[in-house]
């Protein structure tokens, strides 16, 4: 079993920049792909970005494309959400997500989910 913790949700002003953070722990070696999802009031889960485990292959959502930087440290086991130039459209709980296999944008396809981490923009 894989255990992922997010932190560094928070309430940003428009314009601000949060950082998210996920640590992965247990049987994490065989992960081969790791994602954050977001899911505001309302909404389906969606796919914001994500990142093979060896960094070579990564996706954005035209959304947050220029503006939200994933990255990981594989020593740490920690996946990482850089969020600049925040919109009020970009509130919700995120979820860091990872997978055994290959990377995919489809929610139902991911196989450990943490339990998410609140980001609130402000108009």
């Amino acid at each position: 079993q894989v255990q992922l913790v997010e932190s560094g949700g928070g309430l940003v002003q428009a314009g601000g920049s949060l950082r998210l953070s996920c640590a992965a722990s247990g049987s994490s070696f065989f992960i081969n792909a790791m994602a954050w999802f977001r899911q505001a009031p309302g909404k389906e889960r969606e796919p914001v970005a994500a990142i093979t485990w060896t960094g070579d292959n990564t996706y954005y959502a035209d959304s947050v494309k220029g503006r939200f930087t994933i990255s990981k440290d594989n020593a740490k086991k920690t996946l990482y959400l850089q969020m600049n130039s925040l919109k009020p459209e970009d509130t919700a709980v995120y979820y860091c997500a990872a997978r055994r296999g290959s990377l995919t944008i489809l929610a139902a396809s991911w196989d450990y989910w943490g339990k998410g981490t609140l980001v609130t923009v402000s108009s």
